[in-house]
């Protein structure tokens, strides 16, 4: 158990020290607004990367099964192209580019805060405890940075599907939510989103682990590979999508222009899905999200190394 502690404390995200960052070992001499901006630029070049994926998955969830404007994942970014361009698969892209330097801080913060509080006398943590301040970290994330941001991006996703022109663009969208609904307009399908976002960090911290020891065999020279840590951490991004698509896609339908007069709460939302849709319609989207996460999560564990190699600063 001693060793599992030392191995796994360096196998998720270079954050701190004593707790190790997905494996990506961070340089002695960084402080703390060094790794923010290497963990902000991170997260900028994987989300401009992965987002026409994200725009395709949350175009498939907000479609009517009974009357479906895309037959899948290839059809929609397609569709988009011909009408749109290129460009409109970045349609409410910038919310969610520019907020994942705050999601990334969000989700450490509450992961190292509540880690070392679960701590024993000799540092170590077990994996439930390891778990559960994932999904401590996925709430703190969800609060302050992945709701509204999301919410944002479903909006103006929302307004071009259904072709209202309600929105010039994302800055657009945030002074007319909060004109028109107030701050809690950008909090609609909080309680989905964190369970979702709980639950994925609970999920990624250990099965990252495991899947590292098994493509490294336990080798600790391999620990801060870049090859390494991307392919277990996109494994472990894989797995946490199929885990919580049914949150997610609640989340949307939350998050959606017409949520409000729709849906009384998130347990009705879901509820309604069920009776109209059916159980499958929970997993809507799914292909699409899977490769972006994977995509995201496996950038993430590769790119990190790389800025520490260019990027270093003791504070």
């Amino acid at each position: 158990l001693v060793q599992e502690g030392r191995l796994f404390r360096s196998c998720y995200f270079a954050v701190s020290p004593p707790l190790g960052t997905m494996g990506l070992k961070k340089n002695a001499n960084d402080g703390p607004i060094c790794t923010f901006v290497k963990g902000g630029l991170t997260g900028f070049i994987e989300a401009i990367i992965c987002y026409p994926t994200e725009f395709v998955k949350t175009q498939l969830q907000l479609q009517s099964k009974t009357n479906p404007e895309y037959t899948g994942m290839m059809d929609c970014a397609k569709k988009t192209v011909a009408k749109h361009g290129p460009t409109g698969l970045y349609r409410g892209a910038l919310p969610l580019i520019l907020g994942s330097s705050g999601k990334q801080a969000a989700r450490w913060t509450g992961y190292e805060t509540m880690a070392n509080a679960l701590k024993d006398d000799q540092g170590k943590l077990t994996i439930p405890k390891r778990m559960f301040a994932g999904a401590c970290g996925g709430v703190s994330e969800a609060i302050l940075a992945v709701t509204p941001i999301e919410t944002l991006k479903t909006r103006v996703t929302d307004d071009m599907r259904r072709g209202t022109g309600k929105y010039t663009g994302s800055f657009d969208a945030v002074m007319k939510i909060m004109k028109s609904e107030g701050p809690m307009g950008l909090y609609l399908g909080l309680v989905p989103t964190i369970a979702k976002q709980a639950t994925n960090q609970a999920v990624r911290f250990p099965v990252q682990f495991y899947a590292k020891q098994f493509l490294t065999g336990g080798d600790k020279s391999l620990e801060s590979s870049p090859i390494y840590n991307g392919i277990a951490g996109a494994f472990a991004g894989a797995v946490s999508v199929l885990c919580t698509m049914p949150q997610d896609t609640v989340k949307t339908r939350m998050q959606g222009e017409e949520a409000s007069k729709l849906y009384k709460g998130t347990v009705d939302c879901a509820m309604q899905i069920l009776k109209n849709d059916g159980v499958m319609f929970f997993y809507s989207g799914t292909w699409p999200r899977l490769i972006r996460v994977s995509l995201d999560v496996g950038i993430t564990f590769a790119i990190f190394p790389i800025m520490g190699k260019f990027i270093s600063f003791p504070y």
